[in-house]
């Protein structure tokens, strides 16, 4: 199992919106990341930048990098980008994070 790390960007003021969507995050989409392969999932928001910080882990022989091809991940992304700096496909921009520490 390994832990990855990425930052994502909310564009101004859809904070409120962004945490009522995943809220309600569909259940078709938890199925996706679990059979990906990803569990422990959790998002933080730095309210002074609108930056969100993603912490997930990953199984050995997770899936992840399949779920830019799955149609449920694409309504997902383009349900949530007019809340998110998104690539032109409509992914959300996502910038790698560095672990420096862990303690269990």
């Amino acid at each position: 199992m390994n832990r990855v790390a990425f930052k994502m960007k909310l564009k101004p003021g859809v904070a409120e919106e962004y945490k009522r969507r995943h809220d309600e995050i569909w259940p078709e989409l938890v199925w996706l990341l679990r059979q990906s392969g990803i569990s422990d999932y959790t998002i933080c928001l730095d309210v002074d930048t609108d930056t969100l910080f993603a912490l997930q882990k990953q199984s050995d022989d997770h899936r992840s990098q399949s779920l830019a091809d799955h149609p449920i991940m694409r309504r997902w992304w383009n349900d949530m980008k007019d809340l998110m700096e998104c690539q032109e496909d409509g992914r959300p921009m996502e910038w790698p994070l560095v672990e420096m520490f862990h303690m269990d």
